[in-house]
């Protein structure tokens, strides 16, 4: 990774881009595949789609991440200026509370903590988390007359993090999920562009990912590709507190997941593969038996049903404010998607044998 493409993966990791908000985020997304794209475009909800133009001869795929990321969202103003708050996306009970946050509302991002009381004055003995909905956001302000001159009911929330490195190219930061997936299917468009690849290439950043899949379903119906890859984080299974039944085979490190099974086209897993050997990039598998719960699920019911990929990249502690990704897997998987788009060219159809 060279330091534009870290200062780029920086910018999408210090933009919060909760569902339903993530304007800001595509900014940055747009600004930087624009440099290199033949198009760059967006739909009435915020789907960014950027182009590389083919030959006309070959097929047309996309690359498609999302761009949001969970959160929460003031539901109420209480009576002495404490907010409550609801879940956006998955958000994790068991770890909200004691965190710093910031309400990102329309004039300016206000600081807040989820409050948690002291160990001192709770009964440890019988402890059970507290839901999303019965906890509680304090700002600092002495009454809701007060906290209604900053903050208003429906402002998302996001923890207040930053990115850290840690040894060996490994980066901890909120929202790993799903900015490595935007990072992964920009620098794979531009090694599309870079190759003058003959199949037409669309680099997609999708929204509201985290709350059903909703912008990949905008995006398949409106672009219709003959094959689409769904670029999304996946558990690494390789720290010690996972469970024997949930330990899988990916690890942290050891190069991007292609996932079989479900919405997973063989021909696109083949193709996957195919290209993964011609780069010299060793893959790991994935069973997904039912569903991939990432864009590939929406993509692949689109209109009549478009062949489609989840990639997976590998992800310790996923939805917690501390999640852990290696650099070489995000360069190992850009470099993927680059060879998949050159082997693209010479595919005829993605269609099943029968």
């Amino acid at each position: 990774m060279d330091d534009s493409q870290r200062a780029f993966l920086e910018s999408l990791l210090s933009t919060p881009s909760p569902s339903g908000f993530e304007t800001d985020g595509q900014g940055v997304w747009i600004g930087h595949v624009d440099e290199f794209a033949d198009e760059v475009r967006t739909d009435d909800y915020g789907n960014a789609v950027a182009v590389h133009e083919g030959s006309g001869d070959g097929p047309e795929i996309a690359f498609a991440g999302h761009a949001d990321e969970i959160g929460f969202i003031v539901r109420d103003i209480l009576d002495d200026g404490f907010l409550r708050i609801s879940r956006i996306g998955g958000s994790d009970r068991t770890i909200s509370q004691g965190q710093h946050v910031t309400v990102h509302t329309d004039d300016s991002p206000v600081q807040g903590v989820i409050g948690q009381t002291a160990i001192h004055l709770r009964d440890t003995g019988s402890e059970e988390y507290t839901d999303i909905a019965g906890q509680f956001v304090d700002i600092g302000v002495e009454d809701a007359d007060e906290a209604e001159e900053f903050v208003e009911v429906g402002d998302p929330l996001t923890f207040s993090t930053e990115l850290f490195d840690l040894h060996g190219g490994r980066l901890s930061a909120r929202g790993m999920d799903n900015r490595v997936g935007t990072w992964s299917a920009a620098e794979g468009l531009r090694r599309a562009v870079e190759h003058d690849v003959d199949a037409t290439v669309y680099a997609v950043s999708t929204v509201q990912e985290e709350v059903g899949i909703k912008g990949a379903q905008m995006v398949g119906f409106e672009l219709d590709p003959d094959a689409a890859i769904a670029i999304d984080v996946t558990h690494a299974t390789d720290n010690p507190d996972v469970s024997g039944e949930h330990r899988g085979p990916v690890e942290l490190g050891e190069g991007p997941v292609v996932s079989r099974g479900s919405a997973n086209h063989p021909n696109v897993v083949d193709l996957a593969r195919e290209a993964a050997d011609a780069a010299d990039i060793e893959v790991q598998l994935q069973a997904t038996g039912t569903r991939t719960g990432t864009d590939a699920d929406a993509f692949y019911t689109s209109r009549s049903g478009i062949p489609s990929l989840n990639l997976g990249i590998p992800n310790r502690y996923m939805h917690t404010p501390v999640e852990v990704i290696d650099t070489d897997d995000l360069d190992r998987v850009a470099t993927l998607l680059g060879s998949i788009a050159e082997r693209a060219g010479a595919v005829d159809s993605f269609a099943v044998d029968m």
